[in-house]
């Protein structure tokens, strides 16, 4: 079962910095809307319409970290990601995320991080994403750079993205091949390093945070 509007409302609120708790959260409900640091989204590959899921079961092999896939629901709390700044960033919640920019996808429910490396994927053996670390733990395996594309300067929800991972330089990917032993549907979600259609996702469902104002 997937969370309502105001329970991600509630979430950011005890999760936010102190200097942010008094803004208002909104729900991202329609399109074109900026994606900015600090919002809880879900990114849906594009042509296969899954959403980027994870969930505290492990791989069987390769790095047997926390396992990351394609789930095929709309309606599902574990596919919400935190938008964070790179480490070491002066960026911080409400500023607006430029073409370009190092991100990083915090998974809400684990608090584990969007990572990849050169372990092998399950299923079709390109490279393996995972979540790993935590709050206080992470490094530069998941830094993940925003291309967006068409041209676009800032991330909005309407807008295709790709994410390129900045270790391996593999692509966030995803295809048809899917899991057998996992219920429900899901697919393999891998890095590839050749640009591909099937690397290209929209964030959709989530809460925003309202872009700060310059003082």
């Amino acid at each position: 079962m997937g969370l309502s509007s105001f329970a991600l409302a509630a979430f950011l609120f005890v999760t936010l910095d102190p200097d942010y708790t008094s803004s208002p959260v909104y729900a991202a409900s329609s399109e074109g809307v900026e994606i900015t640091y600090g919002s809880v989204i879900k990114l849906m590959h594009e042509r296969t319409k899954v959403r980027l899921h994870s969930h505290d079961v492990p791989y069987g092999s390769g790095s047997g970290q926390q396992s990351v896939t394609g789930f095929p629901s709309v309606d599902d709390s574990n596919s919400y990601w935190i938008v964070r700044p790179e480490l070491d960033s002066s960026n911080k919640q409400g500023d607006t995320i430029k073409s370009g920019t190092n991100i990083r996808l915090q998974h809400m429910r684990t608090r584990r991080w969007l990572h990849s490396h050169l372990h092998a994927s399950p299923i079709s053996g390109n490279l393996e994403v995972s979540c790993f670390g935590g709050d206080g733990n992470s490094d530069t395996g998941d830094h993940w750079s925003l291309e967006i594309e068409g041209g676009g300067i800032t991330w909005r929800q309407d807008q295709r993205i790709r994410l390129h991972h900045v270790d391996t330089s593999g692509y966030l990917h995803s295809h048809d091949k899917k899991y057998t032993r996992i219920a429900g549907g899901q697919q393999e979600v891998c890095g590839v390093r050749e640009k591909k259609a099937d690397n290209v996702w929209l964030a959709v469902e989530g809460v925003y945070l309202p872009i700060t104002e310059t003082k």
